[in-house]
């Protein structure tokens, strides 16, 4: 059933997309964008608004489709607009350069169906010939295009994730499994995955064998061996998938084996050899030929004489000697707070109350709402007037929950031209400022660093956030020298983010170490626009470990009266 009006607003667009893809009357597309945008614009939440069809910008037919899609979970228009439209074109829009009215245009005119008819058109000049469509920009189209078509060689960590805990559930509800863990560059939190492996500890292989041959996502069996089934799956991803299963006394040394790296069990292999024993997926076999068996993973280390080395430190080899000075890691149990959020006031799903009772589900201390300043007008960003309103809202608010200190924030801009989104007057009116880089990618070294200088000196930024900009697989880094922000961030007691959604994870684990050995605190974040999201601070907290971060070196593990004292000084 819908639970955000996130899903409203996505519906609508989807819509609009398609009827543009139609070439439907603009008027009728502009309805479907406008009622989007009246439900974006509203600040309360879905189970806030008394009635949401009575919004300015909902007319009756996109009332009718919003009230059957509330109470069915289910749009029959959409459905049925999908079937009129080639699902070939659909991918396309994903292409830098095609929008809908472009495409719909390569469609009506061309006959552009798909991938193949595009680059044939392409290739014999057609779309060049068009108005509107120069050589420069079918280049560029041609060239997205061709990658769209490519299986890549891995994928980014956010795609693989929703694909894993898909086959998890089912691995759950197979009642011969004792248990089971994700093995392979997913335990070790690679950023982006080749396959899946999993270990499975079972008492009868061949029952859990043909459970397996069942799973309804399979594109493809590539083995189906006594202990070793091997799949393809074709979902939103197409990924291969690697199930070894072991007996229970054989399950830490195949889950260590399997987890890898190759580099980190080649050192292991040393050291077990230079104690004259030998290790392998079934055991370590001792020099008198008997086979030893653990009952932990830190079992399995302890007899090495090392302390556990979590999965996401298994890199090359060189933890083991590193792992021997240095094993206090931060935990999620540690966090006590967020200081990265959105809500319905910008582009979050949810309002100030519901983000602060799901804050309080997860345990925090305190908090912090961040919603977008006015330069991010398509995150419905918030000009000065709206952004003071929303901090008395929140301290209204606040007062109702004595369990949670609840901070008034922005997350606020920095601009192409080196100057901030508000000025000091607004700022020192707030509790915590983050401040960001949304837009100029393209802007040189020189550029980038002068906008991050102009941040890092404002008396009332506290964090700068994905330091970086990257999105893991789709967007490069934009042209920022790490080195000389942490720099920067040291001498301005300034702290990064280390931002926890899956898409980011930035900053990446290299740079949080330089930023560790130089005394910059850290701030572990989920950027949450959902409740759901705040659930990345798992993740985030596992990267931190990859980091080698101490709970000493995050601000958002102090106590709740400690951070109260934190955000009196900068």
């Amino acid at each position: 059933m819908v639970k955000s009006k996130k899903e409203i607003i996505h519906l609508l667009e989807e819509i609009a997309t398609y009827m543009e893809l139609k070439d439907e009357n603009p008027f009728k597309i502009s309805a479907f964008k406008k009622a989007a945008q009246s439900i974006e614009n509203d600040q309360r939440s879905l189970a806030e608004m008394d009635d949401i069809l009575s919004l300015k910008g909902i007319g009756k037919t996109t009332g009718q489709i919003i009230q059957h899609f509330l109470q069915t979970g289910k749009s029959p228009e959409l459905d049925q607009l999908k079937k009129e439209v080639p699902a070939g074109l659909i991918p396309l829009l994903d292409v830098q350069g095609l929008g809908g009215k472009k495409l719909a245009r390569l469609y009506h005119e061309l006959g552009v169906i798909d991938r193949e008819t595009l680059l044939r058109e392409a290739q014999n000049g057609h779309i060049e010939a068009l108005k509107g469509f120069g050589e420069k920009s079918v280049q560029k189209i041609m060239e997205g295009v061709k990658e769209l078509g490519t299986r890549p060689d891995r994928y980014p960590i956010d795609d693989v994730l929703p694909v894993a805990e898909e086959i998890e559930e089912y691995l759950a509800s197979i009642r011969e499994i004792k248990q089971f863990h994700r093995a392979g560059s997913l335990r070790r939190l690679r950023e982006t995955v080749r396959d899946l492996d999993y270990v499975i500890e079972a008492e009868h292989a061949d029952q859990v064998r043909a459970s397996l041959l069942q799973l309804p996502l399979i594109s493809e069996v590539t083995n189906a061996g006594d202990t070793k089934v091997s799949i393809e799956v074709n979902t939103s991803i197409q990924i291969a998938i690697d199930f070894r299963i072991v007996k229970p006394d054989k399950f830490i040394t195949a889950l260590h084996h399997f987890t890898g790296s190759k580099d980190h069990n080649i050192r292991m292999r040393q050291i077990a050899k230079d104690q004259g024993e030998k290790i392998s997926e079934y055991g370590v076999l001792e020099a008198n030929g008997h086979t030893l068996t653990f009952s932990s993973e830190e079992a399995f280390f302890k007899h090495f004489k090392l302390p556990f080395i979590p999965a996401e430190l298994r890199l090359d080899g060189t933890e083991i000697e590193k792992i021997k000075t240095k094993h206090d890691f931060v935990s999620v149990a540690d966090i006590r707070g967020d200081l990265h959020m959105h809500t319905t006031w910008s582009d979050g799903a949810y309002s100030i109350q519901e983000m602060i009772e799901a804050c309080i589900k997860k345990g925090y201390e305190y908090m912090v709402i961040t919603d977008h300043g006015k330069f991010l007008r398509v995150a419905n960003g918030l000009n000065e007037k709206r952004l003071l309103e929303q901090n008395q809202e929140i301290k209204k608010a606040a007062a109702n929950y004595p369990e949670i200190d609840v901070y008034a924030g922005v997350e606020m801009d920095i601009l192409t031209d080196a100057t901030l989104d508000f000025s000091d007057e607004v700022l020192q009116q707030l509790d915590f400022v983050i401040a960001s880089i949304h837009s100029g990618f393209s802007q040189t070294e020189q550029e980038i660093m002068k906008r991050l200088e102009t941040a890092c000196s404002n008396p009332y930024v506290r964090l700068i956030a994905h330091p970086t900009g990257r999105i893991i697989g789709k967007r490069e880094p934009y042209k920022v020298r790490v080195k000389e922000l942490i720099k920067m961030a040291k001498e301005t007691h300034t702290a990064l983010e280390l931002n926890a959604n899956p898409k980011r994870l930035d900053l990446n684990a290299e740079h949080l170490q330089m930023a560790q050995e130089s005394g910059v605190k850290l701030a572990i974040n989920t950027d949450a626009h959902d409740t759901t999201h705040l659930d990345f601070m798992d993740i985030g907290a596992r990267v931190a470990v990859k980091g080698w971060l101490s709970k000493s070196d995050i601000i958002n593990t102090m106590t709740r009266k400690d951070f109260k004292q934190f955000l009196k000084k900068k």
